[in-house]
């Protein structure tokens, strides 16, 4: 039997990070965990996300999206908005590694205006200063309900303040929720 989870696993005040073909999901999730949502990324990326894209988890007109020029407006901007805390939850998407006193910024900026901060980022890219990272991809599901969208592997490879997991989920859009699914007994 599924169950909900309860508290969602990103730590206000603290950066995280995701990976991994569906790391959008996690972003996504979160925002229907937090309202409002400031989505700062590099202008000239080919592929963008769309308030469209979002609706299943939030309502469009809550979306700040910023298009940048490069990583350094990106991250300026991202420390900006986590550092002011008016929007609960900033998603940074990454186009090169960040430094060790570029993730301290970040994570500086998020204690300080309380607001949690998500960074999508190329997989073997990740930051030492992050509080966690989640490696988010799908999982074949042939049993799959047309109204659930796709069963998904998120796994927690990197947690400062406990232990690693996995957990298979998919989002209930009749429920508006994050469900864990269990493994099937054999």
């Amino acid at each position: 039997m599924p169950f909900r989870i309860t508290a969602f696993p990103l730590l206000p005040g603290r950066v995280h990070e995701a990976c991994g073909p569906l790391a959008v999901s996690l972003a996504a999730v979160a925002a229907a965990q937090a309202g409002d949502l400031l989505w700062v990324r590099e202008g000239w990326q080919p592929r963008t996300i769309g308030p469209a894209g979002l609706a299943a988890y939030l309502d469009p007109s809550r979306l700040l999206l910023a298009q940048t020029r490069d990583q350094t407006e990106t991250l300026a901007v991202a420390e900006e908005g986590l550092r002011d805390g008016h929007v609960p939850l900033v998603v940074v998407e990454l186009t090169a590694p960040l430094d060790l006193t570029a993730g301290r910024r970040l994570q500086l900026a998020a204690k300080a205006g309380q607001a949690t901060g998500l960074c999508l980022i190329p997989e073997g890219m990740g930051s030492p200063a992050a509080e966690t990272r989640w490696h988010i991809s799908p999982l074949p599901d042939p049993d799959s309900a047309p109204e659930d969208s796709t069963l998904q592997r998120w796994a927690l490879i990197k947690n400062k303040s406990g232990t690693l997991g996995i957990w298979h989920v998919r989002w209930s859009q009749p429920a508006h929720r994050l469900i864990v699914v269990s493994k099937a007994r054999e």
